[in-house]
């Protein structure tokens, strides 16, 4: 196996095993009981008011916001279409085998582990620079075309998501702040753990955009 074929194997690795971490890390969260992070809370909503499933739900939001990129002229990469779909069927396998968490003992222990693994997973996925997801690349987008610092585009989006999720009977609680607090330092801390060298090589998939500016905290 050449360098660049090794180089490409682990980038593709790297990508499928952050989105399905970051599934299981959004089912703990929500096996957790304690609150959601901001576009869990939304999905959970939805879910509540159509009888579908979470994952199934966030695969078609995240297909919904894919739709709302064509506008702002953003390119969608492996990572972005793999994105709507990988996350949500890691969701509804591990709330298939885990049950709910009972008593802030398991609890706390559960909603702790979520976000540490989703810090992990985005890391992962994003350090393998396939493309964002599709909700990171909305915000990029708005970020590249309005002219709004990403700090205030991102915490604009995940107020009004919050907001519309918990008006239709999304989880919000301290899980969503510690998740909130919690996700940029670990996200941070993880892509330079998992970063991957350019090994000479220059993806087509790729979307514009720095990996760092998806995953800035509030």
């Amino acid at each position: 196996m050449t360098a660049v074929s090794t180089h490409l194997t682990r980038r593709l690795l790297q990508l499928y095993i952050g989105l399905a971490l970051y599934g299981v890390s959004s089912a703990l969260l929500v096996r957790g009981g304690l609150g959601l992070e901001p576009w869990g809370v939304l999905h959970q909503g939805l879910a509540e008011r159509t009888g579908l499933t979470i994952g199934v739900v966030s695969i078609i939001v995240g297909a919904a916001v894919l739709l709302l990129w064509i506008p702002i002229r953003q390119r969608p990469g492996l990572g972005t279409v793999s994105n709507v779909f990988v996350i949500g069927i890691a969701m509804d396998g591990t709330l298939a085998l885990v049950p709910d968490a009972h008593g802030l003992a398991v609890q706390i222990p559960v909603l702790v582990g979520g976000i540490v693994l989703n810090g992990v997973a985005t890391g992962l996925y994003i350090a393998a620079r396939f493309g964002p997801g599709p909700r990171d690349g909305l915000m990029t987008g708005l970020h590249r075309v309005t002219g709004r610092s990403i700090r205030l585009v991102r915490t604009a989006i995940e107020v009004a998501v919050v907001a519309t999720g918990f008006v239709l009977g999304g989880t919000v609680g301290v899980g969503t702040v510690a998740y909130a607090l919690a996700i940029g330092p670990l996200a941070q801390l993880f892509l330079r753990v998992f970063a991957i060298s350019d090994q000479g090589t220059v993806s087509t998939v790729v979307a514009a955009g720095t990996p760092e500016q998806a995953i800035l905290p509030k």
